[in-house]
């Protein structure tokens, strides 16, 4: 079924990778290109979202990219122009910018609080706020957003605003979707569970070979199936939801863990 995505136009907003491998959007960029997408491939690290970029034209598929900072109104709207002026229009978004910082509500500062809503929450904001007219008026698109498990369940970690943006996602995702329905616009959240990703690498970069294997061994192990799951796991999800193939579906989310929340936590 390949083909899926030809002559449209996807923006995938955190398309970099912190390191080595293939993290969520990057995934989700390669894919929706090798698919016929055109892909404008949005980072607030230039190098990343060149990388992403040079991958997939090396592929032979056609991609741009950008460098943003779309917790900010005026980058985000600049991005969308410059979208528009190398593509003509914009069919496909994917939110995937998402940070973490730890603490309860009483270890949290307020400028922690702050800095995490606007990178993960206030981003999806603004990018649908640029991005939904262009749609409207072409009456026609598709919006994905990247939540988390820990949006709907308590992981057995203490970050508040990490977990308060994941679930406010989930339902300005809703919002969204029943607002621009009859616009022929589709909105939908993919929930990630256990990801091996370069960002979870990173995170083990500090420790010993012994005790990152017995990390990545408890991860497997909180799994019914047995594993975690990787970047292309999340952008098959994705991909499923932006093609027509997903055309009655709006609204909703898609659960990628496993069979993590199933269980009994």
């Amino acid at each position: 079924m390949a083909g899926r995505l030809k002559d449209r136009v996807a923006v995938v907003v955190g398309a970099g990778s912190c390191g080595p491998g293939w993290g969520n959007g990057k995934a989700a960029a390669v894919l929706y290109a090798r698919e016929g997408a055109r892909v404008f491939c949005v980072d607030i690290d230039s190098k990343a979202a060149e990388e992403t970029r040079d991958i997939i034209i090396k592929e032979g598929n056609m991609a741009a990219s950008y460098t943003a900072d779309v917790s900010r109104g005026n980058q985000v709207e600049a991005m969308v122009n410059a979208c528009l002026s190398a593509f003509d229009r914009i069919d496909i978004l994917h939110n995937n910018v998402g940070i973490v910082e730890h603490g309860g509500v009483v270890e949290t500062t307020e400028d922690s609080w702050d800095h995490v809503l606007s990178v993960n929450l206030k981003s999806i904001f603004l990018t649908c706020k640029h991005v939904l007219p262009h749609m409207e008026k072409a009456g026609k698109g598709a919006v994905i957003n990247i939540s988390s498990t820990a949006g709907v369940r308590h992981m057995g970690t203490k970050y508040c605003s990490y977990t308060s943006t994941k679930a406010a996602i989930i339902q300005l995702t809703r919002d969204i979707a029943m607002n621009y329905a009859r616009s022929g616009i589709r909105a939908n959240t993919i929930i990630p569970g256990v990801i091996h990703t370069p960002l979870v690498e990173q995170f083990y970069g500090g420790y010993s070979q012994q005790e990152r294997e017995r990390m990545i061994a408890y991860r497997n192990d909180q799994i019914p199936m047995g594993r975690m799951g990787d970047a292309w796991d999340v952008a098959h999800a994705s991909l499923f939801l932006v093609s027509d193939e997903a055309r009655y579906i709006t609204g909703t989310e898609i659960v990628v863990d496993g069979g993590l929340i199933a269980k009994c936590l």
